[in-house]
């Protein structure tokens, strides 16, 4: 099977098709997991490690792992120099941001 170049493939699409590649991109873009995170802030798990005071194994722990408190999220978001958002969406349309501990707050 012959190899297309992407440029080639996406020259024949669409204009709509175009445009709905790049809104899928754009969102799956948003998705990330915590070790895609860390790396666009270019860190090595080391050096995360070093940063919230644990070794690297701890790091290539916490990023395998598919439930955490959130107070530990918290931690790696800040430790990147982050700051993690809580956000409740209903089918309703009603969006809360939510604040442990605290009041929610109604999100436009």
């Amino acid at each position: 099977m012959a190899r297309k170049n992407f440029r080639e493939l996406e020259a024949r699409m669409s204009p709509e098709a175009r445009a709905r590649a790049r809104a899928k991109t754009s969102e799956m873009l948003k998705e990330l997991a915590l070790s895609e995170l860390r790396q666009i802030k270019e860190l090595t798990q080391q050096e995360l490690a070093k940063l919230m005071d644990v070794d690297q194994a701890a790091i290539s722990k916490l990023e395998r792992r598919t439930d955490m408190h959130v107070s530990t999220l918290n931690g790696v978001v800040e430790a990147l120099g982050g700051k993690l958002e809580l956000r409740a969406e209903f089918p309703d349309g009603d969006a809360f941001a939510v604040v442990l501990g605290g009041k929610k707050k109604r999100v436009a």
